[in-house]
């Protein structure tokens, strides 16, 4: 039995996938621990993982103000870095003595758990990346997807893919050095490459890619250390029960289109709830909405409407005709797999990217950005997704989906690497 810890930080898109891998893991007989922000502890000890939560809270985290500017221009993400540096640095803190707890002969993490590597060393432990966008290895195949930007070119794309990493770099170097600084009795050097892993023996590691092929197939100038290994999908949890008001408003009508934007924060440029709500109208098209955290947190009630906090997608995409959400790479995952048309509406980050993806694929409209949203643009979006050939593209792309088991083949390719001897372990 192997100790497998994973590192990740962020909304539950960025904690749902670990939970997955890890319950996998757990399976097959390790034990997995799981640490992240504050918030998520009944969903991993649901699925047979120890929780070690940070203090951080990442849902009172988008409430505030530097926060939500971040999402607003690429100058409120410096502003937000530079005012949540204390922040940060307790992270790492808190990261640093889990690590030193549980003792993992491997550890699993998202890049934002800079400190993984050079735990990993400190231990004599591997430490293996995981990416749930292609963000993080520059390619010629497509823009860094990080950046809203149409195909450049090979020459150019492999450009804004540098530019990214060039400036994760500089930021994970300021965030370490300040770390090392006010802990000297740690070894800071030789410096290591946060995105590439460590091994103690100095050789390669499989960098993990939990995307799916069929949405964005790898990049031919991709080396052999990336893997990607189709999304890693959490199993529906077999005790949830659906609301008995939910069961029959799905009963009542046809299949509704699921809209929802998930841990996105109030908009404060235009009123993207009244421009949906226009378009279902317009269009007499039923709905569920859910509120998330803040861009859909009132919505009248109606007829044709249902609103909701939150539910498992794997429960209600099913019974859905539609989804229409921000764009996140594990909710456009989730619908996609179900064969679900897809509407996204981004507002910052990589989900401009999958937005294109969908558009490119056919299996949607173009995307709408949520600050832009009217009620015209909404109700064309809708009728666009019910359209035939949209709906046979999608459905063929789900099939294609279903097959992946990415969370599977992430396991198996850190198997090997458990029944490695470990540096300075008997």
């Amino acid at each position: 039995m192997t100790d497998i810890l994973l590192l990740t930080l962020g909304s539950r898109g960025d904690v749902q996938p670990f939970v997955a891998l890890g319950a996998v893991l757990a399976a097959r007989g390790h034990r997995v621990t799981l640490s992240t922000g504050k918030g998520f502890e009944r969903l991993i000890e649901g699925h047979g993982l120890t929780a070690a939560p940070l203090s951080f809270d990442p849902q009172a985290a988008m409430e505030e103000p530097e926060i939500k500017a971040a999402m607003e221009s690429p100058r409120g993400w410096l502003r937000a870095f530079r005012a949540s540096r204390e922040v940060m640095q307790r992270q790492l803190d808190e990261s640093w003595s889990i690590a030193r707890s549980v003792q993992p002969r491997v550890i699993v993490y998202h890049p934002k758990a800079v400190l993984a590597p050079y735990a990993a060393r400190a231990l004599g432990a591997l430490a293996l990346p995981a990416f749930l966008q292609p963000a993080y290895v520059p390619t010629g195949g497509f823009p860094n997807p990080l950046l809203p930007l149409p195909d450049l070119g090979p020459l150019a794309n492999r450009l804004s893919g540098r530019a990214v990493v060039g400036a994760m770099w500089l930021a994970y170097r300021l965030l370490l050095r300040t770390w090392f600084q006010r802990h000297p009795e740690e070894t800071a050097r030789p410096g290591l490459d946060v995105l590439a892993g460590y091994h103690p023996q100095g050789k390669p590691v499989p960098r993990l890619h939990a995307h799916s092929r069929h949405i964005v197939p790898k990049p031919p100038d991709w080396g052999p250390e990336e893997h990607v290994t189709g999304d890693w999908v959490l199993p529906e949890a077999p005790d949830w029960e659906p609301p008995g008001d939910l069961v029959r408003f799905l009963e009542a009508g046809p299949p509704p289109v699921y809209i929802g934007f998930g841990s996105m924060p109030e908009v404060r440029r235009g009123d993207p709830a009244a421009a949906l709500l226009g378009g279902l109208a317009e269009t007499k098209t039923r709905a569920i909405l859910a509120k998330g955290w803040g861009a859909l947190a009132e919505a009248p009630a109606a007829e044709h409407l249902h609103v909701v906090d939150s539910l498992p997608h794997d429960w209600l995409f099913p019974r859905c005709r539609a989804v229409v959400h921000h764009g996140g790479a594990g909710t456009t995952h989730a619908g996609l797999r179900w064969g679900r048309p897809t509407l996204i509406c981004p507002l910052f980050g990589d989900q401009p990217f999958w937005g294109r993806m969908v558009a490119r694929l056919g299996v949607g409209p173009a995307p709408l950005p949520l600050k832009r949203l009217t009620q015209d643009r909404v109700a064309s979006a809708l009728r666009e997704l019910q359209s035939a050939t949209v709906r046979h593209k999608a459905q063929v792309l789900g099939d294609r989906m279903a097959e992946e088991r990415g969370a599977e083949a992430a396991a198996d390719l850190i198997a090997p690497l458990c029944r490695e001897p470990a540096a300075g372990r008997d």
